[in-house]
């Protein structure tokens, strides 16, 4: 198991040796005193995340490590260049996935996992999206097994969540320990807001005049992510607004306002494809507005990212992506893909079976940790229960060797201790690609957990990627 701050040998690598000084003269009463300061921060500011069906207040705080995470320099520019590489195909994908299917035609993907797939909306088809971008905001979570050795686990091309967790840590970083900062050349993230938007006002419609107008669709603040699309319609200065504050007339999208009708050009939204049109998609949807989708296709407004952009995430098609790199790009993936097992086949569902006490098994159209086997860390009676699902239901399953994740060291109730831990930078993809340095590292806070999603009791730390591969001094 490779441990990002200590070599085999027990010793403290380079790039982690004012860290570690750091945590050998900080007491533990200081680092308890710092996270409870943290907490009130993140409380006094509105930071929750809901979490419902277990009982009690749905409205929780992610917990907060104050030991950061460290990435060398030259590691994240490798990183970098492999993210960029990987939203484009992904991009080129969604394009060819609403057009001429050429990859189906080359016999690559299979055409039944896109056409039967639940993200494939058909009322996509044909119709070209401003620059041909279907995933501005990009999601890509991260594990690494070794030195040089990282591993994309997912995709996620809908809406991808977090990034204000990751601006609020190095927030609350600076604040709670500048002393530490100060040792350090750690490459900024304030940006990102800026870039977000850059990349947003490069999305106007073709039917628009002068510049465009941006505003963010939220479902409204019952929403488990709407504290952070709040916080991003602050950070970029725009309106953040519900379905009831957008009015469509003649294919135009307006916002009512106290001095009148403001059209609206691009929509960053926040709401899933079934709900953003009730005369499109689900006609019971309370939180869209109707009209929208029509506008859409009309070209004069730009939803971001686009409706049906989600069959990227999907866990049947991540397994394609390298095949993806190598048809669009005429590449070799960088960042491998983890070996996937297709449990709709049934040589790969007969290994499945066989070994599933040793595999991590997930629902293809799954997400935040739930309805996954993690088979080492389960009963026998789960792997029971999970065979009967897997007999029965083949087709929504996906399986993966139980990888050994990196650990990073983590402020636990016993002290400081290794936990493991992934990462998901944003990638943001306008007439340009761009990348904050870093992302949000989430960690597993249960000894031996590999499950690090917030709704299973996972945290988040402070990623810090740092200039000139080294901390300030470090000789």
């Amino acid at each position: 198991m490779f441990d990002e701050m200590r070599g085999d040998d027990g010793e403290c690598r380079e790039i982690y040796r004012k860290v570690n000084d750091w945590l050998r003269n900080t007491s533990g009463e200081v680092f308890e005193r710092r996270r409870l300061e943290a907490d009130a921060l993140f409380r006094r500011i509105g930071i929750t995340f809901a979490v419902y069906g277990e009982g009690g207040d749905p409205e929780r705080l992610i917990p907060f490590d104050p030991v950061p995470r460290i990435i060398d320099e030259d590691e994240w520019s490798f990183l970098a260049v492999g993210l960029a590489q990987r939203a484009r195909a992904l991009n080129l994908f969604l394009r060819d996935v609403y057009h001429g299917r050429d990859i189906v035609r080359a016999s690559i993907v299979p055409e039944n996992l896109i056409v039967q797939n639940k993200a494939f909306m058909q009322e996509m088809q044909g119709f070209d999206v401003p620059g041909d971008i279907y995933t501005h905001i990009v999601g890509i979570d991260l594990v690494r097994t070794g030195q040089q050795e990282f591993y994309v686990l997912e995709d996620n091309c809908r809406t991808p969540s977090g990034v204000s967790y990751m601006l609020e840590n190095r927030e609350v970083m600076m604040r709670l320990f500048p002393d530490l900062f100060r040792t350090h050349k750690v490459e900024p993230i304030s940006h990102y807001p800026e870039e977000l938007l850059a990349t947003l006002r490069e999305a106007t419609p073709p039917n628009c005049d002068g510049d465009p107008v941006v505003a963010i669709l939220t479902p409204g603040s019952f929403n488990s992510a709407y504290y952070e699309h709040s916080f991003l319609a602050d950070e970029m200065g725009i309106e953040l607004v519900e379905g009831s504050d957008l009015l469509v007339d003649n294919n135009i999208v307006h916002l009512r306002t106290t001095e009148g009708l403001r059209r609206v050009d691009v929509i960053y939204r926040r709401i899933d494809d079934d709900f953003v049109d009730p005369l499109a998609f689900d006609p019971t949807s309370m939180i869209g507005v109707p009209g929208l989708f029509n506008a859409y296709r009309a070209g004069n407004v730009t939803l971001a990212n686009a409706v049906g952009a989600g069959i990227g995430d999907d866990k049947s098609i991540y397994r394609y992506v390298p095949k993806m790199i190598e048809f669009y790009l005429g590449e070799t993936a960088i960042l491998n893909n983890v070996p996937t097992h297709d449990c709709s086949k049934a040589d790969d569902l007969s290994y499945v079976l066989d070994n599933l006490h040793e595999l991590v098994v997930k629902e293809v159209h799954g997400s935040g940790g739930y309805g996954m086997l993690v088979g080492p860390a389960a009963s026998r009676e789960e792997l029971a229960d999970f065979r009967a699902v897997l007999a029965a239901r083949p087709h929504d399953y996906i399986a993966q060797p139980t990888l050994a994740l990196s650990t990073s060291p983590t402020f636990v109730d016993a002290g400081i201790a290794p936990r493991h831990v992934d990462l998901r930078p944003f990638v943001l993809v306008g007439k340009e690609v761009r990348i904050t340095p870093g992302g949000l590292t989430r960690v597993a806070l249960r000894e031996g957990s590999l499950v690090v999603n917030s709704s299973q009791g996972g945290g988040t730390k402070d990623t810090w990627v740092l200039k000139n591969s080294a901390a300030v001094g470090a000789k």
